[in-house]
């Protein structure tokens, strides 16, 4: 089971597109084997929640909070690394601010 705040590496399916592609996405919430992440670029020109080497990513990123996807639990490769909670705390706070 995977919970929130985990860095994962999963297959992903783009919207614009029907190619799968593997890609690191923090976990959001699951239920019934399902998953629902955000996409993570290492674009950092891009809006978003900066993620950095010392939050345990290999390069600086960016966690795209506009891109979330629901994928299987069966799409997910492996699980990287977990947040720290002032992340964490900053994803729910960005999270509610696009919800209102």
């Amino acid at each position: 089971m995977h919970r929130f705040g985990e860095i994962i590496l999963a297959e992903v399916q783009f919207t614009d597109t029907f190619e799968i592609k593997t890609r690191p996405a923090v976990v959001l919430f699951e239920e019934f084997g399902n998953i629902v992440i955000a996409g993570i670029t290492s674009n950092t020109k891009m809006e978003g929640i900066p993620l950095t080497k010392k939050d345990g990513a290999m390069k600086e990123s960016v966690i795209k909070l506009n891109y979330i996807f629901t994928i299987s639990e069966k799409m997910v490769k492996k699980m990287l690394f977990p947040l720290q909670k002032e992340k964490k705390d900053l994803i729910i706070s960005e999270l509610i601010k696009k919800l209102k």
